[in-house]
Order: structure tokens, then C-alpha cells, then sequence
């Protein structure tokens, strides 16, 4: 029998990363292309700069193919999955007609505002490389999270003229949509040209990249939470139907045609912390590293594994990147003493995103009232066993990670192998190409400290710390007129 490979994308928001794989899940080699820094002229405003969203791809693609040594023949497939709730606005031709949105961009949290008459397209970041690779003006319906019109109940485009009016979005400006699993086209002549993937290769969808990671994690059970560790920090847990009116909570499209994932509230900025305070330590934590024969985050994890659970008090409020609504907020650090070193503020932001996490849980499963029995941690973050074990002290938990953590590119590649017959379901496809690396299970004593920490501490921290930073987002910002009215609201 001949070799068979899959090529799973997986598009970020500093990198694409691209990996293939064999029928059993292996990694058969991987490529890379880096993103510049966005374009952040102002606190509402992240855009990708040139076309970087292609430029990363095309770099990843022939990283990739140099370093594939198989027949052009026996690639398969390609999964393309990229980043959810971005914008891109495109010509007819469906070349942008202007700089990419980031998901950390304040307009995608409003609907589309027609003030660019070039712009002929309205879609995502999949469907702009979709158009690249495949020449098609065709995407992944599961990709649309946010302000889009979309109608859950059909997986389709809404036809309800209400909502294509409060979306402004009609339906001439969007793409043709698919289910996750399907063809979208077949690599062109110049997108092998750009890519080095080989012409003619057919291109799957699969879907927005937390829910093709909760795939490639292996999440197809009610009884098993996954969070995904990424510059945003998703909770996931597999849904049953449409609720009405959660709180806590929301649907989103899973991998699997015409299923649901619950997602809670996440982190934004999540792991971008843990990097910031890296390289905000910049060369002498590299010297020490270096002559201790260590990478700097295994110096970083090495360190903060002798700091006690808790850390002595010292708490993290990982505000870094807050909502549109709230833009008083900001990142805080509390609780220090002469005592503290790096390493402790290094296991303070882990703990705090543990236990914002667990928080965020808590509410969601008590209002879906149905609690999980483990937790899979996906993402580079959980290379780290300091880090996998405050999960599961945390929250109490079996705590499991996969031989693949990195694991969207696995998740597009097992919807890649669904799609075209190589597996009958995606539950012959994981079984096949998922693989457990290691359980951590809790300590009681201290799961014991972190649960008496967050009830009586952590958890009501911003109750206590917003009120102060709401009056002083009056004083920095101009708004000096309003500062009594913002105190008397803070203290209501």
C-alpha cells in the first residue's frame, strides 16, 4: 500500500504553523512562517501588516516541502484551519482591499461598517487562504464566530432580514459556505508555485481553530473539559443542543458536522503574559539559561517549582487585553514582598490563569449542571510539568495532555482523513491518530490551598481592584468632568 499524508494549517496569531501527518498521527515533518508585529496604531486597532496572513503561509508550505522527503503523490489532503473571529475585506478579485483585522482589533466586536467601496468580499481569515489556495470564494461556515449572520439551527448563511440588516452583511458579500469536512477546491498552479504544496491536492475545511483543536485533543465525550493555551485561552466542553440565554456560556460550531461545543469565558492575552514577563527578563535570564544548559522556560519552570503553591499571597489579575466594554481594566499584580524573585511572579501568572480558568468553569457547569470528570491541556504551554500540575491541583482534576499538544493542525488533519473517506468517523479517526503522553493527578494539599485561596481571595479580587482602576481610567484619559459620577458607580 502506498504512503498516504495529510498536511494540516494551522493559522495563529504570531505564526502559521503547517505539519504532516500519517494515517497514525505521526508528525512526518512541519514547517513554520513568522508574523510581523501588527500594526497598533492606537488601543482599538491591530492590523496585519502587507499581506502577512499569505506571505506566513506560503513561508510555513515550503519550510515544510524542503524538508519532505516522500513522493509529491502521496500527499493526500490538506486540513486548512486559521484563526476565528478576524476580518478580511477583499476586492472582487479577492485580493484585500485592505490590511488584514486581527480578533484583537475593536471592530470585530462590532458589525461590518461598509466605508471602503473597493471592498467587494466580507470573510474570514480561512476564507481569504482558501481563495489563495483554491481560486474558490468558498469557507468553513464553523469559522464564523461573532459578527456574522449566521443561522445555527441550519448552518447556513441567515436568511432573516433582520439579521443581515443588524450584521450589514448581505448576502452578495459573503462566501459560499461549506460543512467542516468538505472539498473546497484544489491547489492552483500559483498556489503550488507560492506554497510548494503540489498542484491539484484537494483542500478540506475544518473550522475555527479552538474547536479544531478541541478535535485534534480528542474531545468527544460529555465528560471531559479542554483548554486550549494560547495567546487567547479557550475553555471547551461538547454541547448537546442550542441553549437558550446562557450566561456563562455559548455555542459554538464543533469539527464534527452539526455539533456543538460549550465554550466559557477565556483569557485574552493568556499565554502572551507568560511570554511578555520572558522576555521582559531579556538577556540575563537567556546568560542563565544558557549556563545551566536550559531553554529560558525551563529555567522559568525549574525555579517556580520550588516557590510554594500560592506563592505566598502573590496573585495576578491577567488583564493584559480586556473587552471593548470594559476598558478600564487592566493587568495587577498583588501581594509581593522583599522575599520574591522572578520566578515567583512567573508561577503567579500560571496560578492565575489556573484558577481565572477554574473560575470561568465553575460558572459554566454549574448553569449547564453537568461537571467533568478530567481536563486536557493542549498547547505549547503544556510542555510544562510545573504548569500541567497546577491544573490539576487547581481544579481538582485528572489532568491529561497528548502525545500532539500542539494539536490544531492534528485537528484539520483528522477532518482532512474524515472528509475524504480515509476513516469512516471522526471516532475511528481519533482513536487512530490521538495518543494519551501522560495523566497528572492532584496533590491533595494543594488542591486544599488553591481552593481556600480562590474562595476566600482570588475570586472576589476584581470586585475589590476594578472600582480603583475605573477611577483611575477617569484621571488618564481626559475624562476629568466625569470622575465623581465614574467614583459614585464604582461605589454602587
Amino acid at each position: 500500500m502506498p504512503n498516504k499524508y495529510i498536511i494540516g494549517i494551522d493559522g495563529g496569531s504570531q505564526s502559521t504553523k503547517v505539519v504532516m501527518y500519517d494515517l497514525a498521527g505521526n508528525v512526518v515533518c512541519e514547517g513554520r512562517g513568522l508574523l510581523q508585529p501588527m500594526h497598533t496604531p492606537d488601543a482599538d486597532t491591530a492590523e496585519h501588516p502587507d499581506d502577512d496572513i499569505w506571505t506566513s503561509l506560503c513561508l510555513a508550505g515550503k519550510d515544510l516541502m524542503r524538508q519532505f522527503t516522500g513522493e509529491p503523490g502521496e500527499i493526500v489532503g490538506i486540513g486548512l484551519g486559521s484563526i476565528r473571529c478576524c476580518r478580511a475585506l477583499l476586492k472582487a478579485d479577492g485580493t484585500p482591499a485592505a490590511p488584514l483585522i486581527s480578533w484583537q482589533d475593536a471592530r470585530v466586536t462590532r458589525p461590518y461598517e461598509h466605508t471602503n467601496r473597493d471592498v467587494a468580499w466580507v470573510t474570514s481569515f480561512s476564507g481569504y487562504l482558501s481563495h489563495r489556495l483554491t481560486g474558490e470564494f468558498k469557507d468553513n461556515i464553523a469559522n464564523y464566530f461573532g459578527q456574522w449572520p449566521v443561522d445555527y439551527k441550519t448552518w447556513r448563511w441567515s436568511e432573516d432580514p433582520d439579521v443581515i440588516q443588524r450584521f450589514n452583511l448581505p448576502r452578495s458579500m459573503l462566501f459560499d459556505v461549506q460543512m467542516p469536512g468538505s472539498v473546497l477546491g484544489h491547489i492552483t498552479k500559483e498556489a503550488s508555485r507560492a506554497t510548494g504544496f503540489p498542484q491539484g491536492v484537494p483542500v478540506v475545511c475544518s473550522t475555527s481553530d479552538k474547536a479544531v483543536e478541541a478535535l485534534g485533543a480528542g474531545l468527544l465525550d460529555d465528560d471531559t473539559a479542554v483548554i486550549s493555551l494560547g495567546t487567547y485561552i479557550a475553555l471547551m466542553m461538547n454541547g448537546k443542543a442550542l441553549p437558550k440565554d446562557p450566561v456563562h456560556y455559548w455555542p459554538i460550531m464543533s469539527s464534527i458536522p452539526e455539533t456543538l461545543l460549550y465554550e466559557g469565558y477565556g483569557i485574552r492575552k493568556g499565554m502572551w503574559t507568560v511570554s511578555w514577563l520572558r522576555d521582559m527578563l531579556g538577556e540575563s535570564l537567556i546568560q542563565d539559561a544558557r549556563a545551566q544548559g536550559l531553554s529560558p522556560e525551563d529555567l522559568l519552570n525549574q525555579k517556580a517549582s520550588v516557590v510554594p503553591p500560592g506563592c505566598d499571597g502573590l496573585m495576578t489579575v491577567l488583564d493584559w487585553l480586556t473587552n471593548p466594554w470594559e476598558p478600564y481594566k487592566r493587568g495587577i499584580m498583588i501581594g509581593f514582598n522583599a522575599t520574591m524573585d522572578y520566578a515567583w511572579i512567573y508561577r503567579s501568572i500560571l496560578e492565575s490563569i489556573a484558577l481565572t480558568l477554574k473560575n470561568n468553569y465553575d460558572n459554566m457547569t454549574n448553569e449547564m449542571q453537568h461537571v467533568a470528570k478530567q481536563v486536557i491541556i493542549t498547547g505549547g504551554g503544556s510542555n510544562s510539568d510545573l504548569f500541567m500540575q497546577i491544573f490539576a491541583d487547581v481544579f481538582n482534576l485528572p489532568t491529561r495532555r497528548n502525545v500532539i499538544n500542539g494539536c490544531a493542525s492534528l485537528g484539520a488533519a483528522i477532518n482532512t482523513a474524515v472528509g475524504l473517506g480515509l476513516y469512516p468517523s471522526c471516532q475511528t479517526a481519533v482513536d487512530n491518530m490521538v495518543r494519551v503522553r501522560d495523566v497528572f493527578t492532584p496533590v491533595t494539599e494543594h488542591a486544599e490551598r488553591y481552593e481556600a485561596m480562590n474562595k476566600g481571595i482570588f475570586k472576589d479580587l476584581t470586585k475589590h481592584t476594578d472600582p480603583i482602576l475605573k477611577k483611575s481610567y477617569a484621571v488618564f484619559h481626559g475624562d476629568l468632568d466625569n470622575v465623581e459620577a465614574i467614583q459614585s458607580w464604582s461605589n454602587a
